[in-house]
């Protein structure tokens, strides 16, 4: 279980980059983008960011160039609302948890319809 330091940070993080990602990516252009978590390595050096963009393909995928390209600046104004001695390189992955969990769920939904009336 990590730290209660470590869970603030994470958090505190958390709220920095999905802020500063509101501010910085009109949503026209790149879709929706959400911070769903932050792992951040024991030292504070480095953290994972998974997001999840909503939009069409297109967006999605520009979504994700853009944050990879503009990664140095996120981490600068990052650095700037969060006082930390060490602001962690950020790494942005997709977090395709949601999607798994709606295909989990439409398989019990399936799974019930075809179970429900043979049991009737």
């Amino acid at each position: 279980m990590p730290s209660l330091r470590l869970q603030r940070v994470r958090e505190l993080l958390k709220r920095a980059i999905g802020e500063t990602l509101r501010r910085e990516f009109p949503v026209s252009e790149v879709g929706l983008i959400t911070v769903n978590d932050v792992a951040v390595a024991g030292d504070l050096k480095s953290a994972i960011v998974y997001i999840s963009i909503l939009g069409h393909a297109d967006q999605q995928k520009r979504g994700l160039h853009l944050l990879e390209l503009h990664r140095k600046r996120i981490q600068g104004l990052v650095a700037r609302s969060v006082v930390l001695k060490y602001t962690p390189t950020l790494r942005f992955m997709p977090d395709d948890s949601i999607e798994r969990g709606n295909r989990v769920l439409a398989i019990i939904d399936e799974i019930e319809k075809s179970s429900g009336p043979a049991e009737e």
